[in-house]
């Protein structure tokens, strides 16, 4: 088979546009789909005028995401209670391939932001790309994208992780909640949540989930506490020790044969975060990394 210098350059280029895109968007499957359009468009370009593909590409990924995130944004304000980013798992085993610094708790940070602040902070703080770069692929002058990146750059600043999690002591905190969870053990609970910690759960209207923020130690052990006398030990499996978006978590099979992923935010040795992702619609590409069917729609 004859080389095809085209495919070669996208190729190279796809695992960063993926991580671009999904940063963008929040959504594997929407990402992924932006890529291949970029494909498309890339295959129709007039290749020869192209000096840097590595930035075409990225401008092309960067405005499909913009026009994404316009219905996308729609879609949110009629979302069923909490919404979370679709996880991005990776084994605690393995080195991300182009990784970045930014986890789940910056990824909700970046909610926050108007879609050319995300895109200008993503670009500049994160992908690395100078100014001039990202200016062009916004449309607009570096002035105003410097101020854009500034803007965002403050916004997030606080949801910045200042305690790093080495991998296995993630592990170690994960697998220890999930059996103190599951076997409603409320002392140790206690002794791994933080006062001030928040519970979010994510089913989208799909699966059973929490609708609102849980806030506070005392509250979320009383819900634990109330599932155990109600239902007893959960009957759960736990799949596997995974890092989510940056942080320690695990899959696991819930009651019903729910497929479930759990992200834990911890801060000095304890849990200040609890981030459950149970939504069908967000873990096809989980249920298949793990080799699962899909899961049950009720629960």
């Amino acid at each position: 088979m004859r080389p095809d210098p085209a495919t070669d350059a996208f190729e190279a280029e796809r695992p960063r546009l993926l991580r671009l895109a999904y940063r963008m968007l929040g959504s594997v499957a929407e990402a992924e789909d932006v890529v291949q359009n970029a494909w498309l468009r890339w295959r129709e370009a007039d290749r020869a005028s192209v000096r840097i593909p590595a930035a075409f590409l990225s401008r092309i990924v960067t405005r499909l995401c913009l026009d994404a995130m316009k219905t996308a944004r729609a879609r949110r304000e009629t979302y069923v209670g909490t919404w979370l980013p679709e996880p991005l798992l990776e084994s605690v085993e393995e080195e991300a391939v182009d990784s970045d610094d930014l986890t789940l708790t910056l990824m909700l940070a970046l909610e926050r932001l108007s879609p050319l602040e995300r895109a200008a902070f993503l670009l500049h703080d994160v992908f690395g790309m100078p100014l001039g770069d990202v200016a062009a692929t916004l449309d607009r002058d570096a002035a105003a994208i410097r101020q854009l990146a500034v803007r965002a750059r403050r916004h997030v600043q606080a949801d910045r992780p200042r305690y790093p999690v080495a991998p296995q002591r993630g592990e170690a905190i994960a697998r220890a909640f999930f059996d103190a969870s599951r076997g409603g053990d409320v002392a140790a609970l206690r002794a791994m949540l933080a006062e001030d910690a928040v519970m979010r759960s994510d089913g989208g209207g799909k699966v059973l989930a929490f609708l609102n923020p849980i806030h506070g130690v005392d509250r979320i052990l009383r819900l634990f506490s109330g599932l155990a006398r109600k239902h007893g030990a959960a009957p759960a499996t736990f799949l596997r020790a995974v890092t989510v978006d940056g942080l320690p978590g695990f899959a696991s099979l819930e009651r019903g044969g729910v497929l479930q992923v759990t992200a834990l935010a911890v801060e000095q040795d304890r849990i200040v975060g609890i981030y459950i992702t149970r939504n069908p619609d967000k873990l096809g590409h989980v249920a298949d990394l793990l080799d699962l069917p899909a899961a049950p729609m009720p629960g």
